[in-house]
């Protein structure tokens, strides 16, 4: 089976979010199946030195972007066993360093070429897929430039196309003036709504309206999204392609995320050995100057610092959660108020609070391995990544019952003792502190149950070797 995996970004080339580590991981676990899977993306003057120096050119022509015929190189690298392409045009691709990959002025006409690069390469490659699997906004226009200029063509006939999406907040919504000047399509769809949202054009639409398959990365999120509170406006468009609407678990990277062998950790360690667990929290003790003692519950927050990942409830509750016998280390970037939040805390509780406002991807491992719960109240999660890794950790989560959140956390029964986490269904702040104040309860007075949880958490299987078999599946189906 032929695979080609299309996607705005993927680590360690480029990444913002959660779909630059699907990009890199999921391809990665499909090839152990046997798929030949190969990855394009764009080439961004970011990606960094070490690898840039290794692609090799191994395409150039031209590319039609409405009334503009553009260069396109195509560069090639294989990593991990997989091969990826880079369309390469300074013009849209090289910016500022300062400035992420997207949120420019013209990012309907880079990702419009970006898109019309991938279709044309196909044959300038001689690599024709059986699936295409595209990505979020950025991809959303493939399937209907796929099936309007290349499908009566005897090479592109058979190829089908899956769009899967990450999160349906980020959709690509741009001035109708772009029809004619950038899109170069039969003015039809917009006149009858394919693309066509409230006046202006909706790339997101398009992929769901035009894609054989439409996927996105937890079951409950595909549920979720057909309703009107986590439809961001599209749950009407959702519901009518129901019958194309799959969900499927996003996973982690077992070789990235493994305590075994990280070596961002202070002390490696594993599921037969996590007396060595707590040597990581007391030297992130020492490091974070908190007060070191290794009894004290460690309540870890890795994230972007955003009402959406529930830290308002966060911040309504912090007064009685600096009163628990706890400490709070807190790691990542965002809105000023909850920045502000934390440094307040901080600067007041400075044994007991750490609020590292900034990003460190070897400090947010140091603070996997070191905690023992993670906490993560989000309003609504797509998939997560963060309460996998945690438990990939021994460290156990505190979810709300939405999204991949619930898909992966199985919350603690007391009486059984099964679970490997903690979780609560509404969005309420007191819910969110007594869910907090039992977990930090259960590690005080009954650490033999606590262990167990702990172990349960390390043997849960997020890795992406399961979800790549699901996405088989569908590819067949396809």
């Amino acid at each position: 089976m032929k695979v080609l995996y299309v996607t705005a970004e993927c680590w360690p080339f480029a990444k913002t979010g959660g779909l630059g580590d699907v990009a890199y991981a999921l391809p990665k676990a499909l090839k152990k199946e046997g798929v030949d899977v190969r990855v394009m993306m764009p080439k961004y003057s970011t990606i960094p030195t070490y690898l840039k120096d290794r692609l090799k050119k191994v395409g150039e022509f031209s590319v039609d972007v409405s009334w503009r015929s553009q260069y396109c190189g195509v560069e090639q690298l294989e990593l991990d066993g997989v091969t990826f392409y880079f369309i390469d045009n300074e013009y849209y691709f090289k910016r500022d360093v300062e400035q992420s990959i997207y949120g420019h002025g013209d990012d309907a006409e880079r990702f419009v070429f970006f898109t019309n690069a991938v279709l044309k390469s196909i044959d300038k490659l001689g690599f024709y897929p059986d699936v295409i699997n595209i990505n979020d906004w950025h991809t959303g226009m493939l399937p209907l430039y796929l099936k309007e200029k290349y499908a009566h063509l005897p090479k592109y006939s058979h190829i089908k196309t899956m769009y899967t999406i990450h999160n349906l907040q980020y959709q690509g919504i741009f001035s109708s003036d772009i029809l004619g000047d950038i899109l170069d399509i039969d003015f039809r769809h917009f006149n009858n709504g394919d693309i066509e949202y409230h006046g202006q054009i909706n790339f997101m639409k398009a992929g769901i309206n035009f894609a054989d398959k439409v996927s996105t990365v937890s079951p409950s999120y595909a549920g979720e999204i057909k309703t009107a509170f986590y439809g961001n406006t599209l749950d009407g468009l959702i519901r009518a392609n129901e019958y194309k609407l799959v969900g499927i678990l996003n996973g982690i990277d077992y070789d990235i995320n493994n305590p075994q062998t990280d070596q961002n950790l202070f002390v490696n360690y594993d599921i037969n050995s996590l007396d060595k667990k707590v040597q990581n929290k007391i030297e992130l003790q020492k490091l974070l100057k908190l007060e070191v003692n290794p009894n004290i519950p460690m309540v870890g927050i890795v994230s972007r610092l955003v009402s959406q990942k529930g830290l308002d409830l966060i911040s309504f509750m912090m007064p009685e959660i600096v009163n628990e016998n706890l400490q709070l280390v807190v790691l990542g970037t965002g809105e000023n108020q909850y920045q502000s939040m934390f440094h307040y805390y901080d600067s007041h509780y400075p044994s007991k609070v750490s609020a590292n406002i900034t990003f460190d991807s070897a400090l947010a491992q140091q603070i996997y391995a070191a905690s023992d719960i993670f906490l993560m109240p989000s309003l609504f999660e797509p998939c997560g990544i963060g309460q996998m890794i945690a438990m990939r950790y021994g460290t156990l989560p505190i979810v709300r019952e939405t999204g991949g959140l619930k898909d992966t956390v199985n919350p603690y029964n007391q009486y059984t003792h099964e679970g490997n986490g903690f979780s609560f269904s509404n969005y309420n702040a007191h819910e969110m502190f007594f869910t907090l104040q039992k977990a930090v309860r259960l590690y005080h007075e009954d650490r033999n149950t606590w262990n167990i949880l702990v172990r349960n958490a390390m043997n849960t299987d997020d890795s992406w070797s399961k979800s790549a078999k699901e996405y088989i599946k569908v590819y067949k189906s396809l």
